[in-house]
């Protein structure tokens, strides 16, 4: 059965989403810092491998944490014990945005981070606009891959990190995408880097911690 109430405590969880039910884990901040704030983190593509366990994401999940934020990863459609069928991007969208409405219900004022890591960076950016998030958080956002005619400027903090070496997504791309927004992202640039971060995650942890604290609410 899917859960209503915001769990206390780390663990998996079922949630509902507009296909079924959402398979997703809870992970709260550990030894004293803590704050009133929940992270939401999109993985990369389903059909090329991306789980919620991928390597950024759970780095992400990591830097976020020790900040005093709880996070929130959870499988796309079709990818582990989530239900429903891929859906290029529309009703993994639509599950995002069901997702942070349940928490500003259940957490009532949270500070709310979305991020989102390729595909997932795709899905979280295209509904920012309409999920109102206080910071956003796009990495290696597939420009050029996928549709973005559509796009509206997110009213929030946006960080976008880049890998200068990115394999899948067309790091010229990106910047120039990004130079277009107004007002523009802070922007992130990984000199020598795949798309993967391959021996720079560390690196990336500290770049998302060093933006995402500044728009933090104080600790509890």
């Amino acid at each position: 059965m899917p859960v209503t109430a915001f769990p206390q405590s780390t663990g998996t969880l079922l949630l509902q989403g507009g296909a079924g039910l959402i398979d997703a884990v809870i992970e709260w901040p550990t030894g004293s810092i803590q704050r009133d704030a929940v992270a939401v983190i999109c993985h990369p593509h389903p059909l090329h491998g991306g789980t919620m366990t991928n390597k950024v994401v759970t780095t992400t999940a990591h830097a976020l944490r020790d900040l005093g934020c709880t996070t929130l990863r959870f499988n796309f459609r079709g990818v582990g014990r989530s239900q429903g069928e891929h859906d290029d991007g529309r009703g993994e969208g639509d599950d995002v945005v069901s997702i942070c409405g349940w928490i500003r219900q259940a957490r009532p004022g949270v500070t709310l981070i979305l991020a989102g890591f390729s595909f997932g960076a795709f899905v979280s950016m295209t509904r920012a606009a309409e999920i109102h998030p206080q910071q956003l958080i796009s990495i290696a956002p597939p420009v050029g891959r996928w549709n973005l005619s559509e796009f509206r400027e997110p009213d929030c903090r946006w960080l976008v990190l880049q890998p200068d070496a990115d394999e899948v997504v067309d790091p010229s791309g990106v910047y120039d995408w990004v130079a277009q927004r107004r007002p523009p992202p802070t922007v992130v640039r990984f000199a020598e880097t795949s798309h993967f971060f391959h021996g720079r995650l560390l690196a990336l942890r500290e770049a998302i911690a060093q933006f995402v604290e500044a728009g933090l609410p104080p600790l509890a």
